[in-house]
């Protein structure tokens, strides 16, 4: 993976597919830029030369067993099921990132995992935080965030949860309707707002609905109409669904935001932020791009449409700086088969939908399992939680093979699962405790 190691470089690089002729022009403008420069420096104080690999202990490949995880597991004994995390693995994830693209503020989502001392590791090192509720942003405010770092962007709130954020001193609020924007005016005065338009998410393993965002010609009329009602209209954010492998859909995103940049400026109003959501993706069983492939498809296309006039951009990443350092420890409840000549072995794990792997949901995200046994012959499989609920299976659909020599009793490690699973995980559900967690 190459890395530039000057802004101008970076930029460079990130232009050279968009036009030959002017690359260097292009890249000198906007090194240049002021707020470029101000944004890097401000918020971290690393080198743009990437640390070398044996510093954060990685595994042999993306998503991998992390070899201090491995090494905690063997030596500790812990409660099943349970999830470990390699916090030095968050910090490589958010470090790259930042490496890869510079020029983006990085407001990580703390829904994907709240975990204080993931928090405090990504705020020490200049990271903002996206934020879903007043729980989280209590969260962060407890952990020392100036409120000045921190995103309301959830586009449903009720008014008193506003009043609540406002008074905190939060000021970035998102919206996508008629309804929420007036509760903003009357709730958060003189706040900068930004509005979440829909976009197509084709490719991701966890697609989003159309609960969120507005179709685009609504979007000026919303904007149009903050500014009337005294907001402050930012921006323009967008999210082309989690686990997102379709590079394409950010072209296809950021096109329809350069047009409604264009056509709200003809109403007097010039907006000055690109949210360019979430949707990097961690390792599950099938191979993903590096990251870097990512960011120079986003960069390529913002300079292909906004040119040297570059807004301001932000990233919402969760499960790309989270997923991979994270492995669940779980153990074999239960090994059974439907008939006697049922080729299929039914194993139950003590994790399920209902403890953590609620997006095993319509078998969406796909977990890596290993054994002890692993190496071993191996036979079709259905995987399944330990509940009462028969909607309580992950994998039935999909094609897992798991070792022959697999018993009752065993433990096994689910990889990548440190994005979106504590969160996820009920609160006694039939009984069973929420699903631990332990950081090193």
């Amino acid at each position: 993976m190459v890395y530039a190691t000057t802004k101008a470089s970076f930029l460079a690089a990130s232009a050279k597919a968009v036009s030959k002729g002017g690359v260097t022009m292009l890249a000198t403008k906007l090194a240049r830029n002021g707020r470029f420069r101000q944004s890097v420096a401000i918020k971290t104080n690393i080198s743009l030369v990437p640390e070398t690999i044996d510093e954060y202990h990685l595994p042999d490949q993306q998503g991998g067993l992390p070899p201090r995880v491995a090494q905690y597991i063997a030596t500790h004994k812990i409660p099943s099921p349970c999830l470990v995390v390699d916090t030095n693995i968050v910090e490589h994830n958010y470090t790259s990132l930042i490496r890869a693209m510079p020029m983006a503020n990085i407001y990580y989502a703390v829904k994907a995992n709240p975990a204080e001392e993931i928090l405090s590791r990504l705020f020490q090192l200049g990271s903002n935080f996206d934020t879903a509720s007043i729980g989280e942003i209590n969260l962060c405010l407890r952990l020392g965030v100036p409120p000045s770092q921190i995103s309301y962007g959830n586009t449903i709130k009720k008014a008193a949860d506003i009043s609540y954020a406002y008074n905190r001193g939060i000021r970035m609020f998102a919206f996508d309707s008629e309804d929420e924007l007036e509760k903003i005016a009357a709730c958060a005065p003189g706040s900068k707002v930004y509005c979440r338009i829909l976009v197509e998410s084709e490719g991701a393993e966890w697609p989003l609905s159309r609960k969120f965002g507005c179709a685009p010609e609504m979007a000026i009329h919303l904007l149009v109409k903050s500014k009337e009602l005294g907001l402050d209209p930012y921006g323009i954010s967008f999210h082309v669904g989690s686990q997102q492998t379709n590079l394409t859909q950010w072209d296809k995103a950021i096109t329809q935001v350069s047009k409604l940049f264009k056509d709200i400026l003809t109403q007097g109003i010039s907006l000055r932020m690109v949210n360019l959501g979430g949707g990097f993706p961690s390792r599950y069983r099938s191979a993903v791009r590096p990251l870097v492939n990512y960011t120079q498809t986003v960069m390529q296309s913002m300079i292909r449409h906004f040119g040297v006039q570059l807004p301001e951009m932000i990233l919402e990443p969760g499960r790309s700086l989270v997923g991979d350092a994270g492995v669940i420890q779980a153990e074999v409840v239960l090994i059974s088969r439907k008939s006697d000549n049922d080729k299929k072995r039914w194993i139950y794990l003590d994790i399920g939908k209902f403890s953590g792997l609620a997006e095993t949901m319509d078998e969406s995200i796909k977990y890596r399992i290993l054994t002890e046994h692993d190496g071993t012959t191996t036979g079709p499989v259905v995987v399944a939680g330990p509940t009462c609920d028969s909607a309580d299976i992950m994998y039935e659909k999909t094609s897992y093979d798991l070792p022959l020599a697999l018993k009752s009793g065993d433990k096994v490690l689910i990889l990548s699962t440190g994005a979106y699973t504590t969160t996820y995980s009920a609160v006694g559900f039939n009984g069973f405790d929420p699903l631990d967690s332990i950081y090193i």
